[in-house]
């Protein structure tokens, strides 16, 4: 992979590990971002051949083969379309961009420039959460029911997007990967507390085409630390825990039967057979997400393949932020996909 050339624009808290990355696989070349003490960190460390605070000069650097978007999200549409004229692959971290009309474009330009465009859906790169998937799909937690996550943190309060935008797009990226089913309706409940306008906590409905439904707790005004998913089915219910660093995931042998073969019975529950097994705590195999991802876009632009999570999941997450937005401005009326 040392013939291919990157740049990073965006050193700070995320775009530092993807520098670190990128360095690591032996891929870096530049690096661009609007701090320069962040670039004179980056120097010092990884040293790569261009460094600039300017990245519209940058960007047209004939060498370059992709770009690496890790700018606060009011500049992800501007950066990764400007990238995209000049005919780079572009990787750009979630959200894609703040509105479904600007996902649309940059999708339709990297079509029309025949170049990779990719989204960064961390989780979907996650070891456990392909693991859960397996399950899934092999109907090891029979008929999926429901599912809840919690994604809460003291901190990092942003000033260019509330909580939703900045969280949510890990959640809802991860439940539609895995319950394989469109979102055809949401519903929103926020507050501020910090900055006016700005959510600092969110509660976020999905309904799913095939009766699924899920709820998203999301909050970076919180005591805890917790990154947590559970997936309720009629077989077992599983829960992942993204904190935890051994016991990842453990699926538990619970659940309710309906047996309505029994003739009469004089009240419902009668029909009812609760069952609670034991807890099963696979091993998961885990190696760091952002590598299996970065190692990704590179084979993406190598093989000029379809990213798995390409612009047109990039969108799909982004049209339910956005309506998600629209049901919060309304104090949480269900808003339709």
């Amino acid at each position: 992979m040392k013939n291919l050339k990157i740049l990073v624009a965006g050193a700070g808290n995320w775009g530092k590990h993807l520098v670190r990355n990128y360095y690591d696989l032996g891929v870096l070349y530049g690096c661009c971002d609007v701090d320069e003490k962040r670039l004179e960190a980056v120097k010092r460390s990884f040293n790569p051949a261009k460094i600039s605070n300017d990245f519209s000069v940058l960007v047209r650097d004939p060498l370059i083969d992709g770009v690496v978007i890790s700018a606060p999200a009011v500049d992800h549409y501007r950066l990764a379309k400007m990238a995209l004229d000049q005919g780079k692959a572009v990787y750009v971290e979630k959200p894609m961009a703040l509105t479904a009309k600007d996902c649309e474009e940059l999708v339709a330009l990297a079509k029309k420039q025949k170049v990779v465009l990719m989204v960064g859906h961390l989780m979907l790169y996650h070891p456990a959460v392909r693991q859960i998937k397996a399950y899934i799909d092999k109907g090891e937690l029979g008929d999926i029911y429901y599912g809840y996550s919690v994604r809460v943190n003291l901190g990092t309060v942003r000033r260019d997007e509330n909580s939703l935008w900045s969280f949510a797009p890990h959640d809802i990226s991860m439940l539609l990967y895995l319950f394989g089913s469109p979102v055809t309706s949401v519903s929103a409940r926020g507050q501020y507390y910090l900055q006016k306008g700005i959510e600092d906590v969110v509660f976020l409905s999905l309904y799913f085409k095939d009766q699924k439904m899920a709820q998203i707790q999301i909050s970076w005004l919180d005591p805890h630390k917790e990154r947590k998913l559970t997936i309720v089915g009629s077989k077992k219910m599983l829960v992942f825990d993204d904190v935890e660093n051994v016991e990842k995931i453990k699926i538990y042998d619970k659940g309710i039967t309906v047996e309505q073969q029994k003739g009469e019975f004089d009240s419902y529950g009668d029909y009812l057979t609760l069952r609670s097994g034991d807890i099963y705590l696979p091993y998961v195999d885990m190696v760091e997400p952002l590598r299996v991802e970065c190692r990704h876009f590179l084979e993406c632009i190598k093989e000029n393949k379809k990213p798995f999570t390409d612009g047109e999941s990039g969108l799909e997450v982004v049209r339910i932020l956005e309506k998600a937005q629209e049901s919060l401005k309304q104090g949480g009326m269900p808003i339709e996909i």
